[in-house]
């Protein structure tokens, strides 16, 4: 008998707790949502400025006396300067202008490289290739001028040497 009237005990407690704990998790979701004071939007902190259509569109000029370079896929590029003699020949690519410095090579080619832009121009006598340092990439391949398109060999400074002057 002492079983019997455990079991009625312990079943009308979990019938208690049941129905309580149901109640008390019905008060808890509702509460703290009415409790629940809103954030304050944070200030933005963008400054709006008025676009500059002359900042914002600054095209480089093509240099007077630029030969035109037309190259694969419909690019081109405008090179101004004498790439037999010149240290220094101005490369216009993209709307802007490039100085680029002559690069000694041991291959015969003329290379003229600027670090700081990551520009790199490389003639061989069929073709020059315009490559870009930062990210490793061709910009223009098989590039010539009218001259070279009708045969003639590009004009650097181991095609200017005399060959017959031993």
């Amino acid at each position: 008998m002492n079983k019997l009237l455990i079991a009625a005990v312990i079943g009308a407690l979990s019938t208690t707790m049941l129905t309580v704990a149901t109640d008390a998790a019905a008060q808890t979701t509702t509460t703290p949502a009415a409790k629940a004071v809103p954030k304050k939007p944070q200030p933005k902190r963008l400054i709006k400025r008025k676009p500059n259509p002359a900042k914002e569109a600054k095209v480089d000029p093509v240099p007077e006396g630029s030969e035109k370079w037309s190259c694969n896929e419909g690019l081109a590029f405008d090179l101004k300067g004498d790439m037999k003699r010149d240290q220094i020949v101005t490369v216009h690519w993209a709307n802007k202008n490039y100085n680029l410095p002559r690069e000694a090579t041991t291959t015969g080619a003329d290379r003229f490289h600027d670090a700081a832009s990551g520009m790199d121009l490389v003639v061989i006598p069929t073709k020059a290739m315009l490559f870009s340092d930062k990210d490793s990439s061709r910009l223009a391949d098989e590039c010539k001028t009218v001259a070279m398109q009708q045969g003639a060999p590009a004009p650097t400074q181991s095609n200017a040497i005399d060959k017959t002057s031993n």
